[in-house]
């Protein structure tokens, strides 16, 4: 029998699915980081990496045809001819470029470069591009060759060839997921050279390494391949193939994906789309979510209370729920202000009127992508820690006016073992 593993590197830990040829799963593991210090982060990763493969069976790891690795989006390393990390990794959230997005205004305000794509991605303060432009004025640039993510430095450990990507993990860093090239206003940057060779996710990029293989008791024909982001391989794990299906990840905010026949873009909401395949994964993500719940209710107090919402009743209440200040999208108001009050004393209707309000702010989402060109809602499938809770799921459907149901599988590292299956039957057929 032959076996496929998916590996996800998140921000607190990494875990593994190993799934066989009829994509069940057939095995996890999981290891969380503890306190690591920068200097010692990407050590921790590759040990990460190397005791999560020895974590699979014996048996199915000799039988292991494929690896495919999921990382975080925009985190990035500089490393040099061998691969070999310069600096510390900038991770997803740091935003020690964002001067840098001066440069390219200054660059995109240029009569030449006025329709410059993914302008809106590459000038998020923490994009990939920003932080490579960044690096390019320090003094260890002189020695660096590549710019890698950290699903490509991974699988870098696994296949030894430096210098390839993905176009999931490239958006950020300015890559035509159109017409799959660097545009013009790119590669005419002094950064250019150290830009990776994109692929499409799951191509095969070569056979695991001898040494590593033999360390790790892989066949030396494993193929490893290229990965995504951790956010695509959840959408991936939902096994949503259909245009108008979609995957709402209900975490600590709201992230909806939704894929569409058709490609949108819209910088005032932060909407931008992956390719996937022939089709668009078309995504947006609110600042309300299960970060407003756990400042009310215990995990437990979720429980007990959910299970006594009338589900089929809407709350009167109209909350905007809110850790904060500032929304982007279904609204864009940086100043929106939390939307908490009246607050009953009966504590069933103050968790239902937070769902109720929380289900409409996604059925909004949904009609806005739709009325910016997306494929119309056909299902949603939730994902996240939300997604076992019944009592929203019903409100949802509600508000939704689709079917709602769960993923079939909750964990990325599912969807990024989907990545290396189907990578194989392309490479054997």
């Amino acid at each position: 029998m032959s076996f496929y593993a998916g590996i996800d590197f998140g921000t607190s830990g990494a875990r593994l699915a190993v799934i066989d040829a009829d994509a069940h799963l057939c095995a996890q593991a999981s290891r969380t980081f503890d306190t690591v210090a920068e200097s010692d982060l990407v050590a921790c990763w590759q040990a990460t990496l190397f005791s999560l493969l020895k974590e699979i069976d014996r048996a199915e790891r000799q039988t292991l045809r494929a690896i495919a690795i999921n990382g975080t989006s925009s985190t990035v390393l500089l490393c040099d001819g061998v691969g070999q990390p310069l600096t510390v990794p900038l991770l997803y959230n740091d935003a020690s470029g964002a001067p840098e997005r001066e440069t390219l205004r200054h660059l995109f305000a240029q009569e030449r470069y006025a329709n410059a794509p993914c302008q809106h991605t590459v000038l998020s303060a923490t994009s990939s591009l920003v932080k490579l432009l960044w690096w390019s004025r320090q003094a260890v640039f002189s020695q660096a060759r590549y710019l890698l993510h950290q699903a490509d430095w991974l699988g870098f450990l696994l296949h030894g060839q430096p210098g390839i990507s993905d176009y999931h993990n490239s958006l950020k860093l300015g890559y035509d997921v159109v017409h799959l090239r660097y545009p013009d206003w790119l590669t005419e940057l002094a950064i250019a050279p150290l830009l990776p060779h994109v692929v499409a996710p799951g191509t095969s990029i070569g056979h695991v390494q001898p040494a590593v293989a033999r360390q790790l008791e892989l066949p030396f024909d494993c193929q490893i391949c290229a990965g995504t982001t951790d956010s695509i391989a959840a959408f991936l794990a939902s096994r949503a193939t259909v245009p108008g299906e979609a995957v709402t990840s209900l975490g600590s905010t709201l992230v909806l994906k939704l894929l569409s026949q058709t490609r949108v873009e819209n910088n005032t909401y932060g909407i931008y789309s992956h390719r996937l395949g022939k089709q668009w994964l078309v995504g947006g993500a609110s600042n309300t979510g299960g970060a407003v719940l756990q400042q009310f209710f215990t995990v437990a107090e979720l429980l007990h209370l959910s299970d006594r919402i009338i589900t089929d009743q809407a709350s009167p209440l109209d909350y905007y729920p809110l850790t904060q200040a500032g929304e982007r999208f279904p609204v864009n108001d940086p100043s929106l202000l939390p939307r908490l009050e009246p607050r009953p004393a009966d504590p069933v209707a103050f968790l239902h009127g937070l769902l109720e309000s929380m289900a409409r702010i996604e059925a909004e989402g949904y009609r806005l992508l739709q009325a910016l060109g997306a494929t119309p809602l056909k299902r949603v499938y939730s994902a996240g820690g939300g997604a076992t809770n019944a009592a929203w799921t019903a409100l949802r459907a509600r508000q939704l006016g689709v079917p709602v149901e769960r993923s079939q599988q909750l964990e990325a590292a599912y969807g990024t073992a989907l990545l290396a299956l189907g990578m194989h039957r392309q490479h054997k057929h």
